[in-house]
């Protein structure tokens, strides 16, 4: 019988030597297209909170403090998403996860736009949080089927959805919101996630997710089905797993207790990274419609309610839609940096660069040098936040990535209902300069955690089970 085995595994082959054997073709572009779809969502329903705050704030006499509760509870449903989305994908896979989400997402998003008061629109939007928590499986997922070479650049590639849904509802926002209203803005930000539901039945399971609960066979016939849409040969012999199966049966508890030192500070680096990203990036997101609504009535020395005037005037969407261009030129300096550096110098880069162009907004500037600081800012912590994501399933093995992944992304949602806060409230006031030295410091103190990471993935193949120290 040993003799036997042994033949095996010299006859055999593993599902990272299948994934260079067949490239990256027909079959990871259809991945790509499924879970970057996943990525449009999330980033629609995030964006929206951009302008139907100030929206709503008129229409039902809300406060500051209610206005950006709509945030707030929106980044509290992803912080229970993203732990709940990741134990259901380690637990029975990442299509289940996919389908939960997509339910969830679709209900709750469309219900939105029918909300007939301001209660029952935040438990639909607190709903659509936790539906749309589940953008970090479409990552990992993605990531699985992606061959080590070049893997950080295909990554980046995945990553631009979120742009491209960023710009799509900066851009539908300006053309519906003046015309129609926010409630259609709600209805049409839906599509991606109803896409996403019909074409569910098209996509793969993770053949790593498959392999880790021993499901060899299964794993197999979707490597010769990928294969075969690109063109290409499996190598000869049987696919091999160096899984323990019986390692997946342990609780999560247990699981946790086997990460070696290294792993254990990693993750507790990368729950700070993600919180400090988050906060960063959606405070510059808020900071851009925020000052673009409130420049008038702090000009005059005066801080008003939004009117109806300000939601109609294109300032706001024309700084939005621009602010989410930036991220374009972050991204490709990213996939030119990310396999010839490695993620941490590539990380250091991005927030020093971050930190530098939004300092000069500590005080009040004129319109052109806010953009612009704007601009470059976003482009550089968007990047980051981007490496960070690529980074971290990078990380965890194939039984806890996407637990370890949803755990940290929870963390980092704390973040976002955190940022709401800040930044509507400076608006209210007309205070800039205390919200920013925040944003500003929490970049830095993000810089000095990078540097202290452990693990640096570039060029490594990804793991499948957890190594014991």
């Amino acid at each position: 019988m040993g003799f036997g085995l042994m033949e095996d595994q010299r006859n055999g082959y593993t599902l990272d030597e299948a994934l260079c054997s067949i490239g990256f073709g027909k079959f990871q572009y259809i991945v790509l297209a499924y879970s970057g779809l996943g990525w449009v969502a999330e980033a629609m329903e995030m964006m929206l909170l951009s302008f139907v705050g100030p929206a709503m704030k008129p229409e039902w006499d809300l406060s500051s403090n209610e206005e950006s509760l709509i945030s707030t509870v929106a980044f509290a449903g992803m912080l229970v998403g993203a732990y709940s989305w990741g134990a259901v994908s380690d637990t029975y896979g990442r299509k289940k996860g996919f389908l939960g989400s997509a339910m969830l997402t679709t209900i709750a998003g469309i219900s939105s736009a029918f909300a007939p008061n301001y209660i029952c629109l935040l438990i639909l939007r607190c709903l659509v949080g936790i539906g749309i928590g589940c953008g970090h499986v479409f990552s990992s997922w993605f990531l699985e089927f992606v061959p080590s070479p070049n893997r950080g650049a295909w990554m980046i590639v995945f990553s631009t959805f979120w742009t491209v849904g960023t710009i799509m509802e900066a851009s539908l926002a300006w053309w519906i919101m003046p015309r129609y209203g926010w409630r259609w803005l709600l209805g049409v930000s839906a599509i991606p996630s109803i896409i996403s539901l019909v074409t569910y039945a098209l996509v793969p399971e993770s053949t790593r997710y498959l392999c880790t609960q021993g499901k060899i066979t299964e794993a197999r016939q979707i490597l010769e089905k990928g294969a075969t849409l690109n063109r290409k040969e499996l190598p000869v012999g049987i696919l091999i797993s160096d899984h323990n199966t019986g390692s997946s049966q342990r609780s999560s508890s247990s699981v946790f207790m086997l990460l070696s030192s290294k792993l254990l500070r990693t993750t507790l680096l990368l729950w700070f990274l993600y919180f400090a990203n988050t906060f960063a990036y959606y405070g510059i997101i808020l900071l851009t419609s925020q000052l673009s609504t409130s420049k008038l009535d702090c000009d005059s020395g005066s801080a008003k309610s939004h009117s109806e005037t300000d939601i109609n005037d294109s300032s706001l969407y024309v700084n939005v839609f621009i602010t989410s261009l930036a991220e374009l030129p972050g991204l490709a300096l990213a996939a030119y940096i990310l396999d010839r550096v490695g993620r941490k110098i590539s990380m250091e880069i991005m927030l020093v660069s971050g930190f530098l162009l939004l300092l000069p907004i500590v005080v009040h500037q004129n319109e052109v040098i806010t953009t612009g600081s704007l601009f470059g800012a976003r482009m550089f912590i968007s990047a980051s936040f981007i490496i960070v994501c690529i980074y971290a399933p990078e990380v965890y093995p194939t039984n806890l990535r996407t637990r370890g992944v949803g755990i940290a992304t929870a963390i980092g949602r704390t973040g976002g209902m955190v940022c709401p806060l800040i930044a509507v409230g400076m608006q209210a006031g007309c205070h800039q300069t205390v919200p920013v030295i925040l944003f500003e410091a929490t970049i830095f103190l993000s810089a000095v955690s990078v540097l202290i990471l452990p693990f640096e993935t570039k060029g490594k193949e990804l793991s499948d089970t957890v190594q014991v120290a």
